[in-house]
């Protein structure tokens, strides 16, 4: 089975290594901390063979060049990437297919935060990691792209299997909870995960990763297209729904 390294960076971002034991392979996803990352692959004992980035954000390719210049390893990313300096080793795009060993890898549009967002599903290891389109509780800020663009990226995240562990790029939960509470009051599988969020932050530990049925059921960004979520918000769809959600957590 594959594994997963997760650990902190930077303030609130969370880095992650994908070792494959048997091919020997592993990737860093996004790379906000180069130093964090090389560390923590020297902890392991793990020779870093890929980046792979999820969007330009300097907290998410920022230490692409340093990884490559200790490492060799092999970047892949959007195109956008370019935008810090250095282009991709291999630009991928939607419904591309890459590899760690002999495990397939989707790479999935998710944009709206950014033009050039994407994911990245193993489908065969029931996960996911999605960047800055959606955290537990809440998905990115829209800096780049449109409602019609995001909602269509999050109707993909919807459609994986609903067993799929999304690993996030931040722990924003306990900030994202206080709006989904105002955004979904009287959703009660809502105020279970409210109780479930408070003992793991109170304890130290991530909330991240998540799963995508508990996020499908309390995810207010993700609930866009619930009739019930459309007359608290006042959107007659789902696009009108999420720009209202998204307008109102900016400014909360």
């Amino acid at each position: 089975m594959l594994e997963v390294h997760q650990f902190a960076c930077l303030s609130d971002n969370y880095g992650y290594l994908l070792h494959d034991p048997v091919s020997g392979d592993t990737a860093c996803i996004d790379t906000p901390d180069a130093d964090a990352y090389l560390a923590a692959a020297r902890a392991r004992h793990w020779q870093i063979t890929h980046v792979w980035n999820t969007h330009w954000h300097p907290d998410h390719a920022g230490g692409n060049a340093a990884i490559k210049a200790a490492t060799h390893c092999e970047v892949t990313g959007p195109a956008e990437v370019e935008r810090l300096g250095t282009a991709p080793d291999q630009v991928v795009k939607h419904g591309d297919l890459i590899t760690l060993g002999d495990w397939q890898v989707q790479v999935i549009d998710v944009s709206g935060h950014t033009n050039g967002h994407i994911a990245y599903y193993i489908a065969k290891a029931d996960l996911a990691f999605v960047g800055d389109a959606v955290f537990a509780l809440g998905c990115g800020r829209m800096f780049e792209g449109t409602a019609d663009q995001f909602w269509a990226s999050l109707r993909r995240i919807k459609a994986l299997p609903p067993s799929t562990l999304l690993y996030c790029a931040h722990e924003y939960t306990e900030s994202n909870l206080r709006f989904a509470l105002h955004a979904d009051p009287d959703n009660a599988k809502l105020h279970d995960y409210a109780a479930h969020i408070g003992k793991v932050r109170a304890a130290g530990k991530p909330t991240v990763p998540t799963t995508l049925s508990r996020e499908l059921a309390t995810n207010p960004f993700l609930r866009a297209d619930d009739p019930e979520m459309q007359t608290r918000w006042g959107g007659g769809d789902a696009v009108a729904t999420f720009t209202a959600l998204r307008t109102a957590k900016d400014s909360f």
